[in-house]
């Protein structure tokens, strides 16, 4: 019994007449028949009729089964198409052959109808029930990449709330995590990073400050040079950052690289005095554009510095505190002045 909805098409491709009678008048009542003669035609006729299954012989003028079934298996439109061959050629050489051409099946002559259609139905329901796992496990994969759509929405919301939270804490720096993440992310960009790696450097540049929350914002606000007691609080806030993020689950390990963000290559930075290769590329990537965002953008304690200043205070620096491949490519957006910090 066929596991289909509809009349199953089969195309019998067999030089003999009697033959291709015989099996249509044995199959006809279950199944939809087509017929060729001749490879050309049935060729010509497979991309007409689109057949579930295809009986083909082996032994014919011009062109030989072989090669009928090499030239379906290469033609993507036809080539999942499953082919049994039906023939008198039944040594092992044989078999093999047809095997290595890509038929799911061999029958050899002189065979029984009631095989023939015990065979045809076991494929055709094999097929069918592959098709139907394969169409249930697209709905699946579209399902699961809707939740992904609405996980990702959600993710969005929380780290825009996240942002807004550090911001109202400390108005002066309004828009910085935004402008250091679009400049991060344009660096990984011209790195030719994943798509992957970019999206985790936006979402941690987007909130690689949160930790400063803790900090009170007189002293985050206050005007003039801090003390070094108020510095070393400010320092905690990576450890902060981590703390407060390091429990969703991103796919990526951002509440690491909001850590280190303010590690330095020579072990300088702080918290972890983290040096080279412990540290993610990430956070090496965040932590110069964190440096070319703050010099070139006003604080309370000072006004901004420049370009030129943020230029040599980058390249001084450069292999010895910060990344060198990250430092050139950051000098090469910023360096004429015209860089856009800010999303379109």
């Amino acid at each position: 019994m066929i596991i289909s909805n509809k009349k199953p098409i089969l195309l019998i491709i067999d030089d003999n007449h009697l033959n291709v009678e015989t099996l249509t008048d044995y199959l006809e009542t279950e199944y939809q028949i087509y017929s060729a003669l001749t490879g050309p035609d049935a060729l010509s006729l497979v991309n007409d009729c689109h057949p579930d299954l295809i009986l083909l012989d082996i032994m014919m003028p011009f062109m030989d089964g072989f090669e009928i079934c090499r030239r379906l298996k290469t033609d993507p439109a036809v080539a999942d198409i499953p082919v049994i061959f039906i023939t008198g050629k039944g040594d092992e050489a044989d078999i093999t052959q047809g095997f290595n051409m890509g038929a799911i099946d061999y029958i050899t002559k002189p065979f029984h109808m009631s095989e023939i259609r015990t065979r045809v139905d076991n494929h055709l329901n094999f097929r069918y029930t592959n098709e139907n796992i394969r169409q249930r496990n697209m709905i699946l994969e579209q399902r699961v990449q809707e939740k992904n759509a609405d996980i990702k929405k959600m993710l969005e919301a929380t780290i825009s709330a996240m942002s807004q939270m550090f911001e109202n804490n400390d108005p002066s720096t309004a828009g910085h995590q935004q402008r250091v993440a679009k400049l991060a992310t344009d660096i990984a960009k011209a790195m030719n990073l994943s798509e992957s790696q970019i999206e985790s450097i936006r979402i941690a540049g987007l909130i690689h400050d949160i930790g400063k929350i803790r900090v009170p914002d007189a002293i985050l606000s206050r005007p003039g040079p801090l003390l070094a007691s108020e510095f070393e609080l400010i320092r905690i806030h990576p450890q902060v950052g981590y703390d407060l993020v390091k429990h969703i689950p991103f796919p990526w390990p951002v509440a690491e690289f909001i850590l280190q963000h303010h590690e330095k290559l020579d072990g300088s930075g702080y918290p972890l005095k983290l040096n080279g290769d412990q540290i993610h590329l990430e956070s090496k990537i965040l932590c110069v554009a964190d440096v070319a965002e703050a010099m070139t953008s006003h604080r309370p304690y000072r006004p901004a510095l420049g370009i030129d200043i943020t230029e040599g205070e980058l390249i001084k620096n450069k292999n010895i505190l910060f990344d060198p491949q990250v430092v050139d490519i950051c000098m090469s957006f910023i360096s004429n002045n015209s860089y856009n910090f800010d999303w379109e």
